[in-house]
């Protein structure tokens, strides 16, 4: 197996060609966001699919529920650039949603 350093502006293009594919999710600086209408069913089946993954990245991303939305945020919405392991939960939680709303 070969392993490929990035630099840092080739590391930042790599993020955002890896966020491209990711619909849905916004970047604000250096968090992204997610917005989904779910049910109550659906949103704790989601939380619970999400700690899964987090935990074993260990990272903690923030989820909350208003009305029938549920709101994911990944980063740190500070100076700290966003992670590879970031982009990863994003797509993992994608995978996720994608298991609690299929019929």
């Amino acid at each position: 197996m070969k392993r490929v350093l990035f630099s840092g502006r080739a590391k930042h293009d790599y993020l955002s060609d890896a966020l491209t594919l990711l619909s849905g999710w916004t970047r604000d600086g250096e968090e992204i966001r997610r917005t989904l209408v779910l049910d109550d069913t659906q949103h704790a089946a989601l939380t619970e699919r999400v700690k899964v993954v987090a935990d074993a990245l260990r990272l903690r991303p923030e989820i909350s529920r208003r009305a029938d939305r549920t709101q994911i945020r990944v980063g740190h919405g500070d100076s700290e650039p966003l992670t590879e392991g970031e982009v990863l939960l994003a797509a993992r939680i994608e995978d996720a949603v994608r298991a609690v709303t299929q019929p």
